[in-house]
């Protein structure tokens, strides 16, 4: 299934040589093992062209239509194969390894989730921290270009103001941002509408969450359907 993976097999520590050298396919997972973790003001890492530019433009022609804001579970959306064998990557053992390394975190047991947006509304960004179901969050901005200064996520040091921000992340074509979720894993960003598309993986506690959180996003897609104004 796209939309979710098995949990990691191997311990951390134990994963195979292959799974730490791969450099990846449609993505530069050297450049993430390269890059250091940054630790102001939680722990994140930031990788412009993670995703590598001589598969974007199939990826832009796969990625699947979505007309209305929100977050829809990637098993619900109809999409190509540049775009299918993306998400399959990202959820690959490869992956796996190269984040258990990078946040010291053993991932094991620990099942994946992705969900997918295609355009923003007003109300999005609001200042916020991830539910605490989430280990892990991942973004990887899909947008051709991003000019205004609206709609770019930022990482802050506390709940009071987006102006209290650490770190500003162009949502561009091939970015990853990813960090550890907790109690002051702060994000948020300005007011935008229109296109804005984000791939979201996270790393989730267990199973339960993955169906809990599946069925909340597809239910709340289907309103968004039959409302689109909503």
């Amino acid at each position: 299934m796209i939309g979710t993976s098995s949990p990691s097999s191997a311990p951390l520590g134990a994963t195979p040589a292959n799974r730490t050298t791969d450099p990846g396919r449609a993505i530069d997972l050297d450049a993430f093992r390269a890059k250091p973790v940054d630790h102001n003001p939680f722990a994140h890492v930031i990788i412009p062209g993670f995703v590598r530019a001589e598969v974007r433009e199939a990826i832009h022609r796969d990625f699947p239509e979505i007309a209305q804001p929100g977050s829809f579970p990637a098993r619900e959306l109809s999409f190509g194969p540049a775009f299918a064998a993306l998400l399959e990557e990202i959820q690959g053992p490869a992956m796996t390894a190269a984040f258990e390394e990078k946040f010291g975190i053993d991932l094991t047991g620990h099942p994946t989730m992705v969900t997918v947006r295609g355009r923003a509304k007003a109300q999005d960004g609001q200042i916020h921290v991830d539910s605490k179901s989430k280990i892990i969050t991942v973004l990887i901005y899909m947008n051709p270009a991003w000019e205004t200064a609206d709609g770019r996520l930022r990482l802050l040091r506390g709940p009071e103001s987006l102006d209290n921000a650490v770190a500003e992340i162009p949502p561009a074509e091939g970015t990853l941002l990813a960090f550890v979720n907790g109690p002051t894993a702060w994000h948020g960003h300005t007011s935008f509408v229109g296109p804005r598309r984000v791939i979201q993986l996270n790393w989730v506690q267990d199973d339960g969450v993955v169906k809990r959180e599946q069925f909340r996003h597809a239910l709340s897609a289907k309103m968004k359907r039959l409302n689109p104004f909503r």
